[in-house]
């Protein structure tokens, strides 16, 4: 099989000029994740909200479950968060029949117990509606490039790429170049046969594969020009849902005429598929060109066939919210909000290269 890569994938706009370090230090990077509601008070589950610095939610987990001396399954969490950053987010503790739990000596390197609260309900993968970012950019060359392109994105949006953390940290080598992710390296021994026992691994990995399948018919429709108008036979996914309908409608039918004034009112987006078992739902125009990036990387889609994925719909289009920044000095910070499931890596792709620190702090 060939090597999956992840450096040709089309740009929205164009590759920046700008240029700036990125995550020099843990504050760089900030993430507050927003459930959308507030834990109501009561209840057999206790809803833990955590900082963490430096340290990866799946670590966090088992801490927790270690010190309330629970079983792991026992403790759950809405999404994971970057570990090179210092974010905010909830933990989930199903606990029935247990007096609120005393956090005053729970001490972790770069963990920090900010409130908790009980609710009726279990903390559940996903179930969020999204995260505020704050970032910060050092030694910024042409600052006025990123003011630009953050006009535009904030008019037009941002392909909803998955971010580079999806695919594994990428590393430098001796020569200075980015090697690919570690989580993509995996999948490509799996694609070849190599059985990966350690679950968390294996599970990173398939996501991973899915993932950058997904990227790849991303990009293919910006390379085709079809990623801001609504084609025959798209999948048109419902702003705040996973629910979806098919544009039946022909190039300059009254059908597809509607349904592109519903996408430029972000009320609907065209999307892509998460691969999976079973036929494509995309028609005419969007069917051809998935099925060309489906035959291009078959031993993919015939290995994610078999690993028990339904085919799934995910937009191609973000628009980020709240979104400001300020420039000082050779120092940039920009600001937003993103929906569950999108990456602000992918925002940043759009108006920045991002070098990496030599050294962290």
């Amino acid at each position: 099989m060939k090597p999956l890569h992840t450096d040709h994938w089309q740009y929205y706009f164009a590759k920046p000029v700008s240029t700036g370090i990125f995550k020099f230090q843990a504050d760089d990077f900030q993430v507050v994740e927003d459930l959308g509601y507030t834990p109501c008070g009561e209840g057999e589950h206790q809803f833990v909200f955590i900082e963490k610095t430096n340290t990866n939610t799946a670590f966090v987990a088992e801490q927790l479950a270690r010190f309330v001396n629970l079983p792991l399954r026992q403790i759950t969490y809405a999404g994971r968060k970057d570990k090179y950053a210092v974010t905010q987010q909830w933990f989930g503790i199903h606990a029935p029949g247990k007096p609120d739990f005393d956090f005053s000596n729970f001490e972790l390197e770069g963990v920090k117990v900010l409130k908790q609260m009980r609710h009726n309900k279990k903390l559940r993968t996903g179930q969020l509606k999204g995260n505020h970012f704050t970032i910060t950019l050092r030694q910024v060359l042409h600052p006025e490039a990123i003011e630009e392109r953050l006009q535009e994105i904030e008019k037009h949006g941002v392909p909803n790429y998955y971010g580079e953390q999806r695919f594994g940290v990428m590393r430098l080598n001796d020569m200075g170049e980015v090697q690919r992710g570690g989580n993509l390296v995996m999948a490509e021994r799996m694609v070849n046969g190599e059985t990966i026992k350690h679950r968390n691994k294996r599970s990173m990995a398939l996501s991973a594969l899915r993932s950058w399948l997904f990227n790849e018919m991303l990009s293919a429709r910006l390379e085709k020009d079809m990623f801001d108008k609504v084609t025959h036979g798209d999948a048109l996914v419902l702003s705040g849902s996973n629910s979806f309908f098919i544009n039946e409608g022909s190039d300059g039918s009254e059908q597809q005429q509607d349904a592109q004034r519903r996408f430029n009112a972000k009320d609907v987006c065209p999307s892509a598929p998460l691969w999976g078992k079973g036929a494509l739902v995309t028609q005419a125009d969007t069917l051809a060109l998935e099925q060309s990036v489906a035959e291009q990387n078959s031993e993919v889609i015939d290995f994610l066939s078999q690993c028990g994925f339904e085919q799934e719909r995910r937009a191609i289009k973000i628009w980020p919210s709240q979104l400001e920044w300020q420039s000082k000095g050779d120092t940039f910070t920009i600001s937003f909000a993103l929906p569950s499931g999108c990456f602000a890596t992918s925002v940043l792709r759009e108006c920045v290269e991002t070098l990496s620190p030599i050294n962290r702090v």
